[in-house]
């Protein structure tokens, strides 16, 4: 029984992790293009996606309660459910776009006061202002992604993301530095080469959905307020979890920033490298929530928690390897980002300590995830907010200007919150698997 979950975990989780992979590429190539203008723009860029992401990733998890609704109806059998669930996430999507635009552009004057280097500002609120355009093609695709992934359709998102990052590099290349008669933009380049990616991503994702649903044009596009209100209950949890711990790594970038360029773009290469590694568990996660729903939507309790547990197994797997690279290897990633030495030692650092908190990032995904998928989404979200806010940055900002280790004393605060929310995810998660016998 543990091999065959173990084959379909993988069947599913496989496209998924490569997708996620492929969101994060473009980052990476994001950052790297911009490398070979300065160590400025490069601060920049990681100021402006970390602003941006901030908001439109918090955004996108409202768009979460869909695992469990869609997971658990396509697991019974109820295709009419599942496409209820899609008509009134696509709707939930649409109405975020204006309220997360307008949060973007209130954020600027924020970054000057809290004493950012005016250099690096001017050169991030360009690259942001292209960025926003890029929130509601993200939006879109979010939802319906969601869906496919939900009812096994995992195959075209994966091949979706690999492809846009050719779009991604082909804008860069031509935005960035210039080429094909287009001016010279810099960081601001990147900006709008990644808003093209994005809408490219929306519109495949689109075309994919319609051929797929072989009765797309009889679905009713009506929105139901009960639904959405479901969504809501599941999401809104869902999103303060993803807001909790996307926000502690956007405040660590702010207070990095007050340090200097330098100790910003180690800081941006460090993040970057982790939150490629990140991207590997988080996937495992996506099948996770839809492996444990689907199960519990069949009425299959001893099959959720075997999903869940293989689930975390995987991952314990991937990120053991992640940490051992991160500490073997630290200065040969660095150099893939930027020639410069002094920023290639500052990130070096970071990588190290990140290497500490690897396998306890991967737990505490992957547990959120397997919760989700058996509708709990409000546990995670207190566990990470005190685990982050109550206890990693406190003692990260004590060790960074009370005891002068700068931005290595932040990164160290961060991970004695990742162990902590990692290891009571996981024993959340043995409660939680034991209590399904509760459901036959």
């Amino acid at each position: 029984m543990l091999t065959g979950e173990l084959k379909a975990m993988a069947r599913l989780a496989a496209p998924i992790v490569l997708a996620e992979l492929g969101w994060m590429a473009m980052g990476i190539v994001d950052t790297m293009v911009v490398g070979r203008v300065s160590a400025d723009a490069i601060a920049a860029v990681g100021l402006g996606a970390i602003v941006f992401y901030g908001i439109g990733m918090c955004a996108s998890g409202v768009l979460l309660g869909m695992d469990t609704l869609v997971a658990q109806s396509f697991g019974a059998g109820d295709r009419e459910d599942s496409r209820k669930s899609l008509v009134n996430g696509v709707w939930l999507s649409i109405v975020l776009i204006p309220p997360v635009m307008a949060l973007v552009r209130a954020f600027d004057p924020l970054l000057a006061a809290f004493g950012v280097d005016k250099e690096i500002l001017v050169l991030a609120r360009p690259y942001v202002h292209a960025l926003n355009w890029s929130a509601p093609p993200l939006l879109l695709y979010f939802a319906i992604r969601r869906y496919l992934q939900a009812v096994h359709i995992v195959q075209p998102v994966m091949w979706t993301l690999l492809t846009a990052n050719f779009v991604n590099l082909a804008a860069n290349w031509v935005l960035v530095f210039g080429h094909l008669g287009a001016p010279r933009m810099g960081a601001e380049g990147s900006g709008w080469a990644t808003c093209l990616s994005r809408v490219y991503m929306a519109v495949v994702l689109g075309i994919v959905l319609w051929r797929r649903e072989s009765d797309a044009g009889k679905i009713s596009w009506r929105p139901d307020a009960a639904r959405i209100a479901e969504l809501l209950k599941l999401g809104l949890p869902a999103a303060g979890q993803m807001g909790v711990e996307i926000a502690v790594f956007a405040v660590v970038t702010i207070l990095i920033g007050r340090l200097n360029a330098l100790a910003l773009a180690g800081n941006q290469i460090a993040l970057t490298t982790v939150s490629t590694t990140f991207m590997m568990p988080l996937g495992i996660s996506s099948a996770a929530a839809v492996r444990v729903g689907n199960a519990l939507g069949r009425r299959d309790p001893e099959g959720a928690a075997r999903s869940g547990w293989t689930a975390l197994g995987l991952a314990v797997g991937v990120m053991s390897v992640a940490a051992v690279t991160l500490l073997v290897a630290p200065h040969m990633i660095a150099r893939l980002f930027t020639p410069e030495a002094e920023a290639i030692a500052a990130a070096v650092t970071l990588l190290r300590i990140a290497a500490f908190f690897q396998l306890f990032d991967g737990l505490q995904v992957v547990a959120t995830g397997a919760l989700r998928g058996a509708g709990d989404t409000r546990t995670p979200m207190l566990c990470h907010f005190t685990g982050y806010w109550l206890i990693g940055l406190p003692l990260g900002a004590e060790l960074c200007f009370g005891r002068g280790f700068g931005a290595a004393g932040l990164w160290t605060g961060l991970c004695a919150g990742l162990i902590l929310i990692g290891s009571v995810l996981a024993l959340l998660w043995r409660r939680t698997s034991r209590n399904f016998e509760m459901i036959k």
